[in-house]
């Protein structure tokens, strides 16, 4: 669990407003039986591993936010899941003045908004219940690489802020991503250190699309505990 006593109150009040705001939307969607996952899939019928869910991912093209759920076969997960979540920032809702890093093998896409970055991955079980995040190296996504500075910056200005296909899920991988600020810009950083490492122990290849690296970096998480520490902080401070 991270150490929140160094956060300043109002990036806390931030904090505990998502943390809210996900109790919300799954308060809402189990109502009818429902959860993140589940909404992904509404009419996707038959589900596939390796396919994107929704079908052409949710964009949204005000923020220029993006994501969708996928799932590997049991037997080429890194750990066990029932699938996760993909998150994107294109170009377009990046911050002025932040460019891909000068790394081996860049080049920029004939579009430039196609230069998007990965900020996060989210794994979840059946239930749509949020196990770990995790980051991973640029040929996983087929992503632009930025560096974790960068990155950094992104975190907060990710936001689906439509109803298509599913309002709540929508808002769900929204706060997850603010709720979790913390732990994932240090899972940025260690991404940034676990690719040199390598990149260091492998100097003939290309570690950006080297398939012998593809998680960068991990970490369990709990809502309920995440909520808990942040509160906690609050009244401390």
């Amino acid at each position: 669990m991270e150490d929140f006593s160094q956060l300043g109150r109002k990036r806390l009040e931030r904090i505990a407003t998502a943390g809210h705001e996900v109790r919300e939307t799954v308060r809402a969607l189990a109502n009818t039986g429902d959860n993140p996952v589940s909404e992904m899939l509404h009419h996707q019928a038959p589900f596939a591993v390796w396919d994107h869910y929704p079908k052409g991912d949710v964009y949204d093209w005000k923020t220029h936010s993006q994501y969708y759920f996928h799932a590997h076969p049991p037997s080429e997960s890194r750990f066990p899941e029932h699938g996760h979540f993909h998150t994107f920032l294109r170009p377009k809702g990046m911050p002025i003045g932040v460019k891909p890093a000068p790394v081996d093998g860049f080049a920029m896409p004939e579009d430039p908004n196609d230069a998007l970055s990965h900020l996060v991955a989210i794994s979840v079980d059946e239930d749509g219940q949020p196990l770990r995040l995790f980051t991973t190296n640029r040929w996983v996504t087929g992503e632009v690489w930025y560096n974790a500075r960068d990155v950094i910056r992104m975190l907060p200005l990710f936001n689906i802020d439509h109803a298509q296909p599913s309002w709540p899920a929508n808002r769900w991988v929204t706060a997850m991503v603010a709720l979790f600020r913390p732990q994932i810009e240090n899972l940025l950083r260690e991404r940034d250190t676990r690719v040199a490492l390598h990149a260091r122990y492998r100097p003939d290849c290309d570690v950006y699309e080297d398939n012998d690296l593809e998680v960068t970096s991990v970490v369990d998480i709990s809502v309920n505990d995440q909520i808990a520490a942040v509160e906690a902080a609050l009244a401390a401070a």
